[in-house]
């Protein structure tokens, strides 16, 4: 850096002397006809350019230089050091005093300049510091945040897991142990036939529950990854929601079902099966959550842009705004406002799975207050399709399709 200034210095004044040299010799060719006002003047732009160049240190030189030349060969007497007139002293002492000043404010104004650019480039170098602190900070938090969401997910899937198997577990130890004691000891049971049936009932109802949940899970990953193959056929919403109730036909035991299908919808290109379960995650959450006699509406109509929307109402107690979009997350699960230690049975992954599939179909999904405000209306879309795999389906082919 040292050596840098010390060159860039050297250079200031080489210009200097050979600025005011060039001048001087420049004017005398122009000869007697230049007064010495024009020379102190034009010596001055001169010091200013060198001053605003290289600095204070080579302007003072020019200055200096030039008091001598101006002195020398255009205050007469020319070519002396002498000055005759009083008159030239004045402006002899007036260019010293003007070339010097000028020099060092141009200086000084150029120093500023580059003092405001170190400032600029310190700032600049302090802001990117600051970037990357916050982006190494943001980093460490996201990791942090991650391993939390992580150990809470894990948290949640293994008392999924736990709790099905504890009950299999429990009951097949108890099946057991009464069949050790019958051999044992010849003597009656001390469960009777009924007993036993319950027994085998839990099991067969935990093993169900374990299976879902994984089923669940491996649904999931498989949506996530992209990796959710669609298996596309032309058929009815009618069909799609009747496969749905009958699977669900032991939930809505206590409640009353509607169906509300707009007549001659048509038919639509979707993987059926997939479809179904979207209907059938909804109708279990609705009989979840809606009170015994309540009523559960299933609902189907045409949109605009060639779209089917479907819903599925219940008069339970609703889903707050705030908590709309959080539902269709993984393994969330809204606690009762009354209990708030209390947990709703289920994975926690059924909404998420039916967002996922819903969205394979290019449609959407969310949730509305029901009818009067009260209760949860959730809403999902789906294209009616008029092509697959590229290829366009004309009416004879869609009838074909939905009669098979």
């Amino acid at each position: 850096m040292a050596t840098r200034i010390l060159k860039t210095s050297q250079a200031g004044y080489i210009a200097a002397v050979l600025g005011i040299s060039a001048l001087t010799a420049f004017l005398n060719i122009l000869g007697g006809g230049i007064n010495s006002t024009t020379v102190a003047l034009t010596m001055v732009l001169v010091v200013l350019f060198v001053a605003a160049t290289w600095g204070s240190g080579p302007a003072i030189a020019a200055a200096v230089l030039g008091v001598l030349s101006f002195n020398f060969f255009f205050l007469p007497p020319a070519g002396t050091l002498a000055i005759a007139d009083p008159e030239n002293w004045i402006a002899f002492v007036v260019f010293l005093i003007t070339a010097i000043t000028a020099g060092q404010l141009s200086a000084r104004v150029n120093r500023r300049a580059e003092e405001a650019e170190a400032g600029r480039r310190e700032i600049k170098r302090l802001y990117d510091e600051l970037r990357s602190a916050f982006e190494r900070a943001s980093h460490a938090e996201a990791l942090r945040q991650s391993e939390r969401l992580k150990s809470a997910l894990l948290d949640a899937v293994t008392h999924d897991l736990r709790t099905p198997l504890t009950s299999i577990k429990a009951s097949a130890t108890a099946l057991l142990d009464e069949l050790n004691t019958q051999t044992s000891t010849s003597s009656l049971s001390s469960l009777d036939e009924e007993g036993r049936r319950e027994m085998l009932e839990v099991i067969n109802e935990e093993s169900d529950r374990l299976n879902r949940l994984i089923e669940g899970l491996v649904e999931m990953a498989r949506i996530e990854a992209g990796e959710f193959r669609l298996r596309r056929r032309w058929g009815t919403i009618e069909e799609m929601v009747e496969t749905a109730l009958a699977r669900s036909k032991n939930l809505l035991s206590q409640q009353r079902v509607r169906i509300e299908i707009e007549k001659d919808l048509p038919v639509i290109l979707v993987d059926a099966g997939a479809i179904s379960e979207v209907f059938y995650t909804l109708i279990e959450n609705a009989a979840k959550y809606s009170p015994a006699g309540t009523l559960i509406r299933i609902s189907a109509s045409r949109g605009e842009n060639d779209i089917i929307a479907a819903a599925v109402e219940d008069r339970g107690p609703g889903i707050p705004p705030e908590l709309r979009e959080r539902v269709f997350d993984k393994f969330f699960r809204i606690t009762a406002s009354n209990n708030p230690r209390s947990q709703p049975s289920g994975t926690g992954m059924g909404l998420a799975i039916a967002r996922g599939i819903v969205e394979v179909h290019d449609g959407r999904i969310w949730i509305e207050s029901g009818e009067g405000g009260s209760g949860t209306k959730v809403i999902f879309t789906l294209p009616i399709g008029d092509q697959y795999d590229g290829v366009e389906m004309d009416a004879e082919s869609v009838e074909q399709n939905s009669v098979q």
